[in-house]
């Protein structure tokens, strides 16, 4: 019963097998070669390469950026660009002779972290991705909630809730709206907002150790940027009330925030009574591969 995942990055892609205790048997990374014909190729080949190690596959998932439409099978909202309007998993299927299943790599990371990672046997848990960009998932009972439409859980583009009047003037988006979560509370909406306030073009990493250090003007922006995300995560939890909210991506690795987040989303829940959990993701960026070869575990 062993799994194939791939992982479809911006910059990478990865495939990795599992077998059906989740443990790795082989995995394999790529540049993300950036064109679609070369995209089709490079899954191939890499899935090739993971069963010359550990035999053939039971089944092939796929987690990517955006997600597929449910009306037309085509690619949308995906960041790597060239896979938007295409036909991506239909092509794959024709391009491999063998079914595949894709979902959003937000869904995947919750998935993972659901199955075996740090939302394992609780049972709701809500994945967020905090990276280049912001993307949810939500799984409830083991089983991915993908919605009527495919964009459940897409908290990255709604808007920051409870704004101050400084936040009012909201930022575009590269979705064409204005004001989205992901431009706020991703790696590089942090980064953005931190240049915008103080001139600075920094990193969020060499942000966070000046705010370790003492740097006023950095540790301003990490207050403001645990304050936005704690009332992001309210706003999920008057919706959904998930158990577990599992972080993934760059800034999760930030050990400030699950200290400092549970008091911001109790302040602003609609309720008496929070104790909800927030962790980092178990399995950091393997999840993804992790989630992607699971889509098949129904």
């Amino acid at each position: 019963m062993m799994q194939v995942g791939i992982d479809f990055g911006g910059t990478k892609i990865e495939a990795a097998a599992l077998d059906d205790q989740g443990r790795f048997l082989a995995r394999i990374r790529q540049p993300n070669p950036g064109t679609y014909d070369e995209a089709l190729a490079t899954v191939a080949r890499l899935i090739a390469q993971v069963e010359a190690k550990a035999g053939p596959a039971h089944s092939i998932g796929l987690a990517i950026p955006g997600s597929p439409s449910p009306r037309t099978g085509l690619i949308r909202n995906a960041n790597s660009v060239y896979l938007n309007g295409r036909p991506f998993q239909q092509d794959l299927e024709a391009h491999l002779q063998r079914p595949v299943r894709l979902a959003n790599d937000a869904d995947c990371l919750a998935l993972s972290e659901a199955t075996d990672g740090a939302g394992a046997g609780h049972g709701s848990v809500f994945g967020v991705i905090l990276g280049t960009g912001c993307g949810g998932g939500l799984v409830i009972d083991g089983q991915l909630v993908e919605g009527a439409h495919g964009v459940a859980a897409e908290i990255g583009h709604i808007s920051l809730p409870w704004p101050s009047a400084e936040e009012a003037g909201a930022t575009d988006c590269w979705c064409g709206l204005k004001g989205c979560l992901e431009t706020w509370v991703s790696g590089s909406g942090f980064q953005r907002d931190h240049a915008v306030t103080t001139g600075r073009d920094w990193k969020a990493q060499a942000i966070i150790e000046a705010a370790r250090a003492g740097d006023a003007a950095a540790a301003g922006a990490l207050d403001l940027y645990v304050h936005r995300l704690g009332r992001a995560l309210a706003m999920v939890v008057n919706l959904v009330d998930p158990q577990v909210f599992v972080l993934g991506g760059g800034m999760s690795n930030v050990a400030e925030l699950y200290e400092r987040l549970p008091a911001v989303v109790q302040a602003h829940v609609f309720s008496d009574h929070w104790q909800g959990l927030i962790l980092p993701a178990r399995w950091g960026d393997s999840s993804g591969v992790r989630g992607a070869a699971r889509l098949w575990n129904d």
